[in-house]
Order: C-alpha cells, then structure tokens, then sequence
C-alpha cells in the first residue's frame, strides 16, 4: 500500500507551535501524507529537546492543546512518540517518589541497581550494558528522608529509567498511551525501547526479553488502535527480528549505503540490502538524531553491510564535506571507535551537491515502504553552528528554528522545489505496485 510521503518535525521550530505547523500543511507544505510530530509534551524544550517528559499526559501549552493536535490529526496521520525508557527527574512522579520513598504510590516505577543486580554486579556485568553515551548508566539520588538510591539513567542523569516490567511502571505507560489514543494520534513511535529491558549476562539491547517486551507493548497499543513503529539504532539484522512484531520499523541503513555508492561509484551493498530489508520500514535520510551511519556496520562480532573502515570514510567524508562540523558535533559512545550518527545538516553532508542531494531522495522516495523527509533536509537546509554553540548539543546543529521567512525563501529555490516534485510523484498509484530493482550495468 502506498502511503505517501511523511515529515519529520518540531512544531516550534517548524511554524512556531503546533496550529502554525498545521496552515503550513495544509497550505505552502501540501502534500504529505503523514506527520511524526515530535515531542510537543511538558516541556518540549527541557534537557533532551522534548525527549525528557515532565508531563507526557499534557501538550505544552505554549505550543497549543490537545484540540491542536486533534485538529492537525483530522488532516494528516500523526505519530508521536511514546517515550518509554524514562520521565524527567522533575516530573511529578519522581519528585512524589523522592519526598513518600516506599509510602508513594509511584514505588517501583523508577528503575534502581537493585533491581537488575539484587545481589550485586560485577565489573564485567556492569561494563556490558549498551549505552549511546560516555560513561556508566547510574546516578545517585536522595530521598527527602535522607536515604539513597543509585538509579539508572542510560541517556541523561536528568533522564531516570523506568522499571517497565514494575505494575507502577505499565501503569504509567498505561496513562501516557490513552493520552495519545485520546489526541487523535495514529502511531506511537516507541522511543529508545532497546535500553528498556535490562538482563544481567547480557549487554542488555534488544535481547529476547526486548523482543518479548515490545510484543507485549504493540499488544498493549493495538487494544487503543495505535500502530507501533519501533525505534532501534543497532546491527541491520534487529530490524529484521523487529519488523514481524510492529507494523513499522525503521530503515537507517540506506542512508549510509548512498553515502558508500556516492563515494565508490558502486551499488552492489546497497542492492544486497534491497534484497532482504523489511517492507513496512520507514525509510529515512536525516533526522533529529543525525545521519544514522552506525546501522548499516558490524556490530557485537557480526559482519555489516559495510566494513568499519567503510564506515570510517563515510565519517571521514562527511566530516570535510560539513567543513568540520560532524567530526566537531558527533557523539561516540562508551566502547566504541565512531559515532551512532553523524550530527550535520544532510545537506552539508554531501556538500551542497544539489545532483547527489536529488539522487539520494529518489531512491528513498522510490524504494518500497513509507519514506520520512526530516524537515531541515526537506528545505536543504545547513547546519545551524550557532545553535550548537549556544545549547552544547551536538544533534542541535541541524535543528535549525525556522522563520515563515525563511521557509518562504526556501520554497522558492530550485531544488526544494524539486523535493516536493519527487514528493506528489511518490503519491502516484504505482507506488502501490510490483517492486523490481536491477543493476544494469557494471558502473
């Protein structure tokens, strides 16, 4: 079934809050299909752009309501996410946590040591665990009474785990999914869902228990009418175990493999992974996380798509086509030698080429599944230094916050206006159609 085009955006830095978003849509930016909305709940500026709920029952009410949201619903398919792995450690429930201890009745929703290593872990357990960030995924609170407790915050210290297995925790979950089947959403992107699981012996990302658990989510989601697209940033071969499961995953790899035809002149990686990559993934190019690189490499001892010294020109290449900008922004994670993804303007990744930049959205366009346009890329975008600087967050370089100026300005140049081309062709009912694709020749 062909679904047409879907965006990716931030409503405030794309129309300045979420009915501003929707004119722009149903006006200069006709033609999606779809819209992944991203975190618009309290607050949606906090430390992780959003990704950091205070309150994930609630829209921020400087970007609108709960009837925005439903009215942006009643024009296109809407995916928010469902942020599963932790609650900011101001939300209200961790703070009612922190002053009650045992006496709260949110106790056993945020995820301590104890509760993976009721026995204690030893150094080789501990240092195994899979983790985006430097350093080990704990820190230490105090209680109003004195007492503490050393918690698990595998992205931020601000970020506290959630025991998802806990009935506090499912109870949580359970409010945060009826909010969003309640607003008009259709798919709820299960956020960082990988890191939710923790199993002692293991480096704890996407074990069978990961797997059980996201069957049991989906089932949860299915029962309110929510799809599930499930977010993995990991070997190739996990989206292959998770697309049976969900009814999306996403494609990460394809972007990296355009960057190895680009650069070699050959298509042979990227057409083995045509030949085995799941048919309901969200394909996409750049995102708010960066050009996912990471996904199409080995990985834990298993061979990749490309080798590690593939993906190390990539980086490489990126790094002098962004005139820096990537190597400078870009994260490498505890125990690895690269970044998960590269932090530029996907655009300035292929160094302002408008030929390879068109090249590269076709195929995404073209190749069967749902394809989802970052809003920074959709406008070619480049990277927004200063923004960088300012907040000391890397991904924060290709969130630029637009102007309706500076959208206007965009939509008038030669090659956005080539985008939205390859977007109403993309709607064409042969999309819904046979897929073949062949190599014809040897160059």
């Amino acid at each position: 079934m062909n679904e047409g085009v879907q965006l990716l955006c931030y409503a405030d830095r794309l129309g300045g809050d979420i009915d501003g978003l929707r004119q722009l849509l149903s006006e200069r930016l006709k033609g999606f299909s779809g819209v992944h909305l991203l975190p618009f709940f309290v607050p949606f500026d906090g430390d992780d752009a959003g990704f950091d709920p205070i309150d994930h029952c609630r829209v921020d009410p400087r970007l609108g309501s709960w009837q925005d949201v439903q009215l942006l619903a009643d024009d296109v398919a809407l995916t928010a996410d469902l942020i599963v792995n932790h609650v900011s450690a101001q939300s209200a429930e961790f703070q009612d946590w922190l002053a009650k201890g045992p006496a709260s009745e949110h106790e056993g929703m945020f995820l301590r040591y104890r509760d993976v290593f009721p026995d204690g872990g030893t150094e080789a357990e501990i240092t195994a665990f899979y983790r985006p960030r430097p350093g080990l995924p704990f820190t230490a609170y105090q209680g109003a009474d004195g007492s503490r407790a050393l918690l698990w915050t595998t992205f931020m210290p601000s970020q506290i785990d959630i025991n998802v297995r806990h009935p506090a925790g499912k109870a949580y979950l359970g409010r945060v999914l009826a909010a969003l089947a309640a607003g008009g959403v259709t798919t709820v992107r299960v956020d960082a869902v990988g890191y939710a699981v923790k199993t002692p012996g293991s480096d704890s990302f996407m074990t069978e228990q990961t797997l059980e658990y996201v069957r049991e989510l989906a089932a949860d989601c299915h029962r309110l009418g929510l799809k599930v697209l499930v977010e993995v940033h990991a070997h190739f071969t996990q989206q292959l175990a998770v697309a049976p499961l969900v009814d999306y995953v996403y494609d990460f790899a394809t972007a990296a493999l355009l960057f190895h035809c680009l650069r070699t002149g050959s298509v042979d990686r990227l057409l083995a992974w045509d030949a085995i990559r799941p048919q309901n993934a969200i394909t996409v190019l750049d995102t708010h996380d960066g050009i996912g690189i990471i996904d199409a490499g080995p990985l834990g001892g298993k061979p990749g798509l490309l080798t590690q010294a593939d993906m190390a020109a990539i980086f490489a290449e990126i790094d002098q086509a962004s005139a820096g900008v990537s190597g400078a922004a870009s994260v490498i994670p505890a125990w690895f030698t690269l970044p998960h993804q590269a932090n530029t303007a996907f655009f300035d990744a292929l160094g302002r080429d408008e030929d390879a930049y068109l090249l590269t959205r076709a195929v995404q366009f073209f190749l069967p599944g749902t394809p989802q346009v970052y809003y920074v890329g959709l406008l070619a975008g480049g990277n927004d230094v200063e923004l960088w600087r300012a907040s000391g967050q890397g991904r924060e370089v290709n969130r630029h916050r637009y102007t309706l100026a500076e959208v206007e300005r965009a939509l008038d140049s030669r090659i956005v206006q080539a985008v939205f081309g390859l977007i109403a062709l993309r709607s064409h009912p042969a999309f819904s159609g046979e897929y073949r694709c062949a190599k014809l020749g040897d160059s």
